[in-house]
């Protein structure tokens, strides 16, 4: 496929990159067997990069959308390229084409309860509803059988974003063994969840004083994940409000920890999770 010339970038740079983007598709399989992921450029009124499916499966339009990505191609790229790391579909930079990337309607629901939804909302919201169509679904008319084959693309690409999630909970492990020491660590905020602390939770002449903790998790660089409980050292007078007073932790956001104390270990399916306790921030 050839490289079309990326909008707002210089050539030294769009020439970097689209040899990155060679170096991640060394190994894969071709597109005319496997087809391909393509990234397509912003066009009029779209002012966003996009992700399609290429498959070499229908006889007719054989492209298909996934989803938007960024109005920054470094950023789309990066995006694109973490979906689909694990799967043998080569990825591509491609001109947007009306007419080969158009929807005709053969990918709408026409039944049950997503009637009326493109199959790739079903893929976004329901995977699991997506898979009976592609497998369950028994169609009548020819009709039916493309949408059939619509929704079986749409379907591996699923198990191409479920291997990239497999692939990275194998890897996480445990930080060590309960009670050990750790120092010096960096961690990204995945999620924050308030809670009272029951414990510290009084009334004081009759106002109540509630002493919330945030409870988060964490991931450090190489995926492992870790939880840990920050306690508010003022009262709020209402339940599960953090006091203006105390730093609110916002997902994404980065913890450095000068050193902790391992509280537990433990799996969550087959995701091993490490607990601290006796956190000193720095």
């Amino acid at each position: 496929m050839a490289n079309p010339n990326i909008p707002g970038i210089p050539r030294t740079e769009q020439d970097l990159l689209y040899q990155k983007l060679s170096v991640y598709n060394s190994g894969r399989t071709s597109y005319k067997e496997v087809g391909a992921y393509l990234v397509a450029l912003p066009r009029y009124e779209h002012p966003a990069y996009s992700l399609w499916i290429y498959s070499p499966l229908p006889e007719h339009q054989s492209i298909f959308y996934i989803c938007d990505l960024s109005e920054d191609v470094h950023d789309s790229l990066r995006i694109a390229s973490t979906l689909c790391f694990y799967s043998q579909r080569p990825l591509y930079i491609v001109e947007y084409n009306a007419k080969r990337m158009q929807s005709k309607g053969d990918d709408l629901v026409f039944f049950g309860k997503y009637r009326g939804h493109f199959l790739h909302e079903v893929l976004r919201i329901d995977p699991a509803y997506l898979s009976w169509i592609a497998f369950k679904f028994e169609p009548r008319i020819p009709k039916q059988e493309r949408f059939v084959q619509i929704a079986r693309i749409y379907h591996s690409v699923h198990l191409d974003v479920q291997r990239r999630k497999s692939q990275q909970q194998s890897r996480s492990s445990f930080l060590g063994k309960e009670g050990d020491k750790v120092e010096n660590l960096k961690l990204t905020v995945q999620s924050v969840h308030i809670e009272d602390n029951p414990y510290k939770t009084q009334v004081i002449k009759g106002i109540p004083h509630f002493y919330v903790r945030q409870m988060l998790k964490l991931k450090d660089a190489a995926g492992n994940l870790v939880t840990l409980r920050i306690n508010a050292r003022t009262a709020s007078t209402q339940s599960c409000l953090l006091p203006a007073l105390e730093h609110a932790y916002q997902p994404g956001e980065t913890v450095e920890i000068a050193s902790a104390r391992i509280a537990r270990t433990y799996l969550i399916g087959n995701i091993k999770c490490t607990r601290l306790n006796y956190v000193k921030l720095r």
